[in-house]
């Protein structure tokens, strides 16, 4: 398209982004405005999408990591004849995909953005599948606001796509001097975010983002780049061309204040189409072969880890499920992912200490396809809380693997224990959380994660566990396993994961002195099996939970939600880590801790004592 038609579509997009705030009676039209040349240059000039066909694996992928600019992305997406005038004009409005911030309910949209910094992260995880894995020439193109350029996952990103040689990577940064309440921290010193971008080794590209002929330059110039990413740093204006609001604070998050008079300033409405390029023929180098994996198996008896189990059971699934990828935070050798990384050199990435970076690259290669399993310590999930939340919102099935769980680590100390993911995870929309106690459960869990539907969380420990269960068998999501039951329980004990073990030599105390307990392993903390607890809660009239993790959103809270149907409610008894730890051993922090055997049978002793006396 030439230049001066490239300027009436930016126009276009302008009009159509003022129109839709204007219907919507809120949005961010003076974002979009900024970033309109640039969205018209791309769009029309440089990139290859079927629009007709999202999923075609040789697809560029197109990232508005400032999803608060969304006008800009539909009224593109009406220049593609892809929604028509109506649907734009939907706009914010209940049961449009035309929502406020974008998220793939609308085909085109890989991700959702709108939490600011992420966009450029998730890009990364894109390109790499299509370097590493895909090995198709498709090129991912972010554009960001100057605003997230503070965000700490960004650089995360920078550093990574230039560690890798990413050439496929563009950021495009509208820089656009103004943020929500007043200048941003660099305003249009274009070379504060150059030399900054350099230094970490990218190609940068300073242009003036309203400068159609230049931005076509810059694009191409990022397209013809090798062995580095590129970033285009486009000057721009805050609500470009409309007098009112062009460069001037105070006006983000707001629709023109005179709607009309603004369009009649842009020119008016335009109705140019345009014939967006196709992508090249492509295909997915991956496919998937299914059938299931001969895992591991543990003799019952012996002692593994959990993280040893599922160090195996993962490479074991990569042979089978091929679209099965690992990620790690430098913590391979700790979290056990290094066995898949032994079998499977090619689909295994390293993402260092950046976890922001590890769970978004998941992200990126969910969206192509891929079954990712993104592992660190459980402390260091928390770092990504925010990538995990969105990435339910983006309805995108990742698996989680946190190691070193709880006080049970040991000599570490609290900076390493996770004791906050249990509760995390829950409260994640449509996420499953599952806990194993033994080897061959571990296995059996792994392979089910494959398949979940949502985002998927794995506990496992450090230390080793007896096995428990034979290897055949099967542990399904939202089920538990009764471990001990007699006619004459007085107490039900829960528990998972390492705590499993404690409650049965609790158990086996206990017993000694004539007190029967039933023991349940919960194993999938969400879903929870409400019909087994419930059934013991009517069998024994109390429940303690017991568990190596905080008292909040946890286990406890886990049976506390599944027995409020509405029913008499069970005396419920919470155990977990309440002192803050030290250094110690495995056994001692148990103990301070008060979830360890004795602990559980002295508080089960003074619970059935106080039935007694009552």
């Amino acid at each position: 398209m030439r230049n001066d038609q490239l300027a009436e579509l930016g126009q276009q997009l302008r009009v159509d982004a003022v129109r839709a705030a204007n219907a919507a009676q809120s949005g961010h039209p003076t974002s979009s405005m900024s970033a309109a040349d640039l969205g018209a240059v791309l769009l029309a000039n440089h990139l290859r999408y079927d629009f007709a066909q999202p999923d075609h694996p040789g697809n560029d992928r197109l990232i508005l990591s400032k999803g608060h600019a969304s006008p800009l992305l539909y009224a593109m997406y009406r220049a593609a004849g892809v929604i028509d005038d109506e649907e734009l004009l939907t706009f914010r409005r209940l049961g449009s995909r035309m929502e406020g911030h974008p998220t793939p309910r609308l085909p085109w949209v890989d991700v959702a953005t709108g939490s600011l910094g992420q966009g450029l992260p998730v890009g990364v995880g894109m390109a790499l599948a299509g370097k590493r894995l895909d090995q198709i020439p498709y090129r991912v193109w972010v554009l960001s606001g100057d605003s997230e350029m503070a965000e700490g996952s960004v650089w995360e990103a920078v550093e990574h796509a230039a560690y890798e040689h990413l050439d496929n990577v563009t950021l495009i940064i509208d820089v656009n001097r103004l943020g929500q309440r007043g200048p941003t921290r660099h305003e249009w010193d274009l070379d504060a975010y150059a030399r900054r971008l350099h230094a970490f080794g990218w190609h940068t590209i300073e242009i003036d983002g309203h400068d159609v002929g230049a931005i076509d330059s810059a694009f191409a110039e990022a397209e013809s780049t090798l062995q580095k990413p590129t970033a285009i740093i486009a000057r721009t204006h805050k609500g470009r061309g409309v007098h009112d609001v062009d460069d001037r604070e105070g006006k983000h998050g707001k629709p023109l204040p005179n709607a009309e008079k603004a369009i009649e300033e842009l020119g008016g409405p335009r109705f140019i189409t345009v014939d967006v390029a196709a992508p090249p023929a492509a295909r997915v180098l991956y496919g998937s072969r299914g059938g299931r994996a001969e895992m591991p198996a543990y003799d019952v008896g012996t002692s593994v880890a959990t993280r040893d189990a599922f160090g195996d059971a993962l490479a074991a699934l990569g042979s089978v499920r091929p679209e099965v990828v690992a990620l790690d935070g430098e913590v391979a050798d700790s979290t056990r992912t290094a066995a898949f990384a032994k079998e499977h050199p090619d689909r295994f990435f390293e993402c260092y200490i950046a976890e922001q970076q590890l769970v978004a690259a998941a992200v990126g290669m969910r969206t192509r396809g891929y079954i990712p399993f993104a592992s660190t310590f459980a402390a260091f999930l928390t770092r990504a809380y925010d990538f995990v939340r969105m990435a339910a919102v983006s309805h995108a099935p990742i698996n989680l693997v946190g190691s070193h769980a709880g006080v049970a680590i040991g000599e570490d100390g609290p900076s390493q224990m996770g004791l906050e993911d249990l509760a995390m995870f829950r409260a994640v929309y449509g996420s499953t959380v599952l806990y194993p106690c033994d080897a061959n459960q571990t296995a059996r869990l792994v392979e089910a994660m494959a398949d979940l539907p949502g985002i998927g969380y794995l506990r496992t420990s450090r230390g080793e566990t007896p096995v428990l269960y034979g290897p055949d068998e099967d542990f399904p999501v939202g089920g538990s396993r009764v471990l001990r039951s007699g006619d004459q329980d007085r107490v039900t004990v829960v528990a998972a994961g390492v705590t499993v073990h404690e409650a049965l030599r609790a158990a086996d105390l206990l017993e000694a002195q004539g007190i029967g307990v039933r023991v349940i392993d919960l194993y999938s903390v969400k879903p929870v099996d409400a019909a087994t607890l419930q059934e013991a809660a009517e069998a024994t009239g109390c429940l303690m939970t017991v568990e190596d993790h905080r008292p909040q959103g946890g286990i406890g809270d886990a049976v506390a939600s599944a027995l409020s149907d509405g029913r008499p409610l069970p005396r419920l008894i919470r155990l977990g880590v309440q002192n803050m730890p030290g250094s110690a051993t495995s056994a001692e922090q148990l103990h301070l801790s008060g979830i360890d055997a004795e602990s559980i049978a002295a508080a089960v002793q003074l619970l059935v004592e106080e039935a007694v006396v009552r």
